[in-house]
């Protein structure tokens, strides 16, 4: 009697889950909730790990065969406390990264300066906001430039549209400032403005620490093997802060190609990849590239999920999809064709490359894949700790998993003659 009922049950869920549209804004939402629901998604952190689990179970349980990739990064700095006070408010802050290694954890007050004689002083810098997401030469000159004037340490701002602490990802290879950047979010101005000007000092208290040779996980789900033709499909796990929507919805689109791939079962070979160590250095991706993906010469097409591909913009207190030029469609010169039919709903700018692609594409670009396509862009409170829930909703994440799914069959549907 309880194997029958075992198996009734079994029944019941099997025909719930194919009942379950996959592809629904509501469906894709639950699943970017959950995202959200592990919190912190920076490299090597519990959310990250949660993260790995979570995405892991969902798609063994849609069919396909699993397995960890353990991706080990030589360096993390993990912040336990980092605050800026000035005349008794105290703010937020976040290490600029990397802090110096014998900084880790400090304190210091200091009085406010932006020029003349800082040495000793807190140096008060500004960068403009480049619409990037990377540490780029011309920010490592400003720090660089400022730590020269010898201050006891950097109070940086970063213009973006929240005014929040802005995060640029870095790379393993980045040299640590040789003194504390501390981040405070623009929205605080007027408070160190005011401590500038009347001589008061500013005040950083942080708690944090370096540690080596980090573990964190690729999951690497694969079904159809021995199957024509080879599809990849990646999707980056972490980021700054809870990266909600930033990671959420290609997450989300991600779960919900490998569902239908495997509810519908496509006669294809698929290979899943979601990526761990996106800002600090693609660490997962390259591992993957190196040690696990499929060759060039056998993969037909490369699928990316990237950056913010379903969020708002905010105008003038409205939410509304976010505008044209801060989504892009990132892709091959073969895909052209098959992205216009595919995402003609989708509004996005077409971003066709020859030399060099965007986030983690731009790796796939280089390691010889010919036929690729991806989304990536950017959004109000993208790389910032205010970037939550409300960044997105079921009926702007709809059309996005959709269209992808449009392409992927066609892909597997057309073979070769999808790139011509």
């Amino acid at each position: 009697m309880r194997l029958i009922l075992i198996a009734t049950m079994a029944v019941l869920m099997v025909g719930q889950a194919a009942a379950r549209d996959v592809l629904s804004g509501a469906s894709l939402y639950d699943d970017v909730a959950r995202y959200a629901s592990f919190g912190l998604h920076r490299f090597g952190t519990p959310g990250d790990r949660a993260t790995a689990d979570w995405i892991a179970t969902e798609l063994g349980a849609a069919g396909f065969a699993i397995k960890f990739q353990p991706v080990v990064l030589g360096r993390q700095y993990v912040v336990e406390r980092a605050t800026a006070d000035a005349a008794g408010t105290t703010v937020e802050a976040t290490p600029f990264w990397w802090p110096p290694e014998d900084k880790a954890s400090f304190q210091l007050s200091a009085p406010l300066a932006r020029d003349g004689d800082v040495a000793g002083k807190i140096l008060m810098v500004d960068l403009p906001f480049d619409r990037g997401a990377y540490l780029g030469p011309g920010h490592r000159a400003a720090i660089a430039e400022a730590a020269a004037k010898k201050p006891a340490a950097i109070l940086l701002m970063i213009g973006n549209p929240a005014d929040d602490r802005f995060a640029y990802n870095v790379t393993q290879e980045d040299a640590p400032w040789p003194v504390p950047v501390m981040v405070v979010g623009a929205r605080a101005r007027g408070t160190f403005e005011r401590a500038l000007a009347s001589g008061a000092p500013a005040t950083f208290d942080v708690a944090g620490h370096y540690e080596r040779n980090v573990a964190g996980r690729n999951v690497i789900a694969e079904i159809g093997a021995g199957r024509a033709p080879t599809v990849v499909v990646s999707t980056p796990m972490t980021g700054w802060y809870s990266c909600v929507c930033e990671r959420g919805p290609g997450i989300a689109n991600f779960l919900a190609l490998a569902r239908t791939a495997a509810a519908e079962k496509w006669p294809a070979h698929f290979v899943f990849i979601a990526t761990a160590g996106h800002e600090i250095g693609h660490g997962g991706m390259e591992l993957f590239l190196k040690d696990g993906a499929p060759a060039p010469k056998e993969t037909l097409a490369w699928i990316h999920f990237g950056s913010s591909n379903a969020c708002y913009a905010f105008a003038e207190g409205t939410r509304t999809e976010r505008p044209e030029q801060e989504r892009y469609l990132v892709l091959s010169k073969s895909a052209v064709k098959l992205t216009d039919e595919a995402f003609a709903k989708v509004d996005a700018k077409r971003l066709v490359t020859e030399k060099q692609a965007v986030g983690e594409l731009r790796d796939v670009h280089a390691a010889g894949y010919a036929n690729f396509l991806g989304m990536a862009g950017r959004h109000q409170t993208f790389h910032t700790p205010a970037d939550d829930l409300g960044a997105t909703g079921p009926e702007i994440l709809e059309p996005v998993a959709r269209a992808f799914v449009d392409a992927a069959r066609k892909i597997v549907e057309r073979g070769d003659a999808a790139f011509r």
